[in-house]
């Protein structure tokens, strides 16, 4: 030991992984605040507000503005800044906890439930932020006098815990929660199946463009399989109070609605900016990895 104080490779992981969250949020948020509106839209009947993404985002465009489109810019970053630093350390942590002794790194099987493990706990600590992102995007949908006017998500937070009671901040924590453990699920096991197939078939080497291609396959399945968890989870986080009693019991009263009265594939509302944002997130975190891990091996791991 030189007495020198050492950093931690780990905290710097993902410390760096929520600051690139962060970054990546401030490109992706309209088509977080169009997913929202397209999810909201035409509640409880068949008529829908928007026809397509194109017509939410022109519309939203003529009826705020420039400005109004990165509605909820804060509570995005903060929720990045949340979720995304406490699933990453959660993950490394469990990760080489998990690891032999000889270095063998945990099997397919025990990275997914890692994954979900991680992607759940971020899931619970990020959803204050993540019901302030709802209702800042949703606020520009609604009638000037039922706007809930928040200036930023420091604001909303405060205004939400006072009005509404502190418990409102973790409304829609389970569906939040599932949400997350579906999209780690889909992703790692389309993501390894995928790029297994294009091996496979003979067209493919292991380099970028087969990650890349792999990874937007596994940005698709993720998007199928979530968004059904996501609009109940969105529902939820924007519901009011009507004569003391909730718009919706659960989950499932959420779904059954859904179906019932904007049909069966309204649960995939919103699918086009939903994968927008997913399918190069999904892309740039599978791209990173694999060439962190080369790095890894060609650094530490080789001769």
């Amino acid at each position: 030991m030189d007495g020198k104080p050492r950093t931690s490779p780990k905290s710097i992981k993902f410390l760096f992984g929520g600051l690139a969250g962060m970054g990546a949020t401030v490109f992706v948020q309209p088509l977080d605040l169009v997913k929202n509106r397209m999810q909201l839209s035409g509640e409880g009947a068949k008529t829908r507000e928007y026809k397509t993404s194109f017509h939410a985002l022109t519309s939203i465009l003529k009826a705020e503005g420039l400005r109004g489109i990165y509605t909820g810019l804060s509570a995005g970053l903060l929720r990045q800044a949340t979720y995304t630093t406490t699933r990453l350390g959660i993950y490394t942590v469990l990760f080489e906890r998990l690891t032999g002794a000889d270095g063998t790194p945990p099997g397919f099987l025990l990275k997914a439930l890692i994954g979900m493990t991680a992607g759940a706990t971020g899931a619970f600590v990020g959803t204050p932020a993540e019901v302030a992102l709802i209702r800042m995007t949703a606020d520009g949908r609604l009638p000037a006098d039922q706007r809930r006017g928040y200036k930023n998500v420091f604001n909303a937070l405060i205004r939400i815990a006072r009005e509404e009671g502190v418990p409102t901040l973790w409304r829609g924590c389970i569906p939040t929660m599932a949400r997350a453990v579906v999209v780690n699920a889909a992703q790692l096991a389309s993501y390894s199946q995928s790029k297994q197939f294009l091996l496979d078939s003979g067209y493919f080497s292991d380099n970028i463009l087969c990650h890349f291609c792999a990874s937007m396959i596994s940005g698709l399945v993720t998007t199928a399989a979530s968004m059904p968890v996501d609009i109940v989870k969105t529902r939820i986080q924007n519901m009011r109070m009507i004569d003391g009693k909730p718009e919706y019991k659960n989950g499932l009263d959420v779904l059954v609605k859904v179906i019932r009265y904007e049909g069966f594939f309204s649960l995939w509302k919103g699918f086009t900016p939903y994968y927008a944002r997913l399918g190069p997130h999904t892309v740039l975190t599978f791209i990173f990895l694999e060439q962190m891990n080369k790095a890894y091996k060609h650094l530490f791991l080789s001769g």
